[in-house]
């Protein structure tokens, strides 16, 4: 029996997949369960239809993405922090405070857990701050870091 799995199942299949089981399986436990559901030709057009809407979604989001990277790209953040001889920075500044300072401004909003900065900025100066975006996505977000 052609089953259309709703949810993935370990050992079986993942969600989405249209693949054949025995018809006990299929009717005590898959059905009773709720993770799949006969193939029919109704239920294999609604799946391409959901799988049609689903890239739609995606490439949307993708293109969301790159323009989202575009405008990071012309925005320098300046940020004031107080520092000691040398400009070095008391304390630092973390991808929290430079989420928050880009919502302030610019109402643009991103998670902090976006941002890759492998230590808090510990000096003044200008800094780039790659942000990902999407998987294949990178922003870059210049960062001025200033005495107070």
């Amino acid at each position: 029996m052609k089953v259309i799995f709703l949810k993935d199942v370990k050992g079986q299949g993942k969600k989405g997949e249209v693949k054949e089981v025995s018809e006990g399986y299929a009717k005590n436990f898959l059905f009773k369960q709720g993770v799949a559901k006969e193939a029919t030709d109704g239920n294999i057009k609604t799946l391409d239809l959901q799988k049609q809407s689903e890239a739609k979604r995606k490439e949307r989001e993708k293109e969301d993405a790159r323009a989202l990277a575009e405008k990071l790209s012309g925005i320098t953040l300046t940020l004031k922090h107080k520092a000691g001889e040398g400009g070095r920075l008391f304390g630092s500044i973390t991808t929290k405070q430079i989420a928050e300072e880009l919502e302030k401004t610019h109402k643009i909003v991103i998670d902090k857990r976006k941002m890759v900065l492998d230590d808090p900025i510990r000096m003044v100066g200008t800094m780039n701050i790659p942000i990902k975006l999407y998987p294949e996505i990178t922003g870059t977000l210049k960062v001025q870091v200033t005495e107070e």
